[in-house]
């Protein structure tokens, strides 16, 4: 088996294994999720990995061959250091400040909002955003323009740890519980949630309101690494998991609205989805607030 398949399957069995183990939790049984939920949801599975990510990679590929074909493997020969640092400078951080933006910027948070709206996580929550959220993500271009200059072998490894990182902190599995049960794991648990994302940190984030005292609904941005939000200032650490999730502004709009806003719209006027700019546009910075139907 070659390392570009092996580097395919490690995230599809590990996202199966945590669908299985959530199913037998009851997660997928008698919960919160509609049946627009899961079309959003598994569209957005779908797409991102097989329509996205590889038609980003193929522009970018085809571009730099046309007007830069003599930068082509130009970093192959540096250290294998250099090229893991690069993608997660390029690739992570960049997908952190991605992130905060669109917490900030009310535009940019429509393309963010499916992720925030559905009331229960899990491993299907992971990239439920809209489709421009994605493809106008400057990690992805990023990282096909790295792979272009010769750090392809390491986007081969880099990639599924990252998505294995990502998906187990969306998961209800919370697997980082045995971590916080034990005091003599303590100080492994103290550098392993300073380091990468964890259920306890990106649950916070996912949590409807900080009023609990457990939420951080505008911090814990970080994908990857949650080093990033202890450097830029955004970390919160409580070691404990929210038990309501998410976003303020309640109005489900179908799936194609969600996924494909702007260029398809709400017709609910009270939506803000209904147009780029609305009288009901809200401000993802601020906390949550009971939405005025």
């Amino acid at each position: 088996m070659d390392d570009m398949t092996i580097s395919k399957l490690i995230p599809v069995s590990f996202l199966l294994v945590l669908g299985v183990l959530e199913s037998i939790g009851g997660l997928y049984f008698e919960d919160k999720r509609t049946k627009n939920d899961f079309t959003i949801e598994l569209l957005s599975l779908v797409t991102l990995p097989t329509l996205i990510q590889p038609g980003i990679f193929l522009l970018v590929l085809w571009g730099m061959s046309s007007f830069y074909p003599g930068m082509e493997d130009y970093f192959v020969s540096y250290s294998i250091w250099w090229h893991i640092l690069a993608f997660l400078i390029l690739d992570d951080m960049s997908q952190y400040w991605w992130h905060r933006l669109s917490h900030v910027s009310r535009r940019m948070w429509k393309l963010h909002r499916p992720h925030h709206v559905v009331e229960e996580m899990g491993v299907l929550v992971t990239y439920r955003n809209a489709i421009l959220y994605y493809a106008l993500m400057p990690g992805i271009w990023l990282s096909a323009l790295l792979v272009y200059l010769g750090m392809g072998y390491v986007y081969l490894f880099y990639l599924p740890i990252k998505l294995v990182i990502i998906l187990g902190a969306h998961s209800e599995t919370k697997w980082d519980r045995f971590l916080y049960k034990y005091r003599i794991l303590s100080p492994l648990a103290w550098i392993i949630e300073r380091t990468i994302s964890t259920p306890s940190t990106h649950f916070a984030h996912h949590g409807l309101t900080a009023e609990d005292g457990v939420s951080h609904p505008n911090g814990n941005f970080g994908n990857l690494l949650f080093i990033w939000d202890i450097i830029f200032g955004t970390a919160k650490i409580t070691r404990k998991y929210p038990t309501r999730f998410g976003a303020w502004n309640q109005i489900k709009e179908p799936w194609y609205v969600q996924l494909f806003f702007p260029i398809l719209r709400s017709k609910d006027e009270r939506s803000e989805l209904h147009s780029i700019t609305t009288k009901n546009d809200y401000d993802p910075s601020i906390d949550y607030k009971e939405f005025s139907k």
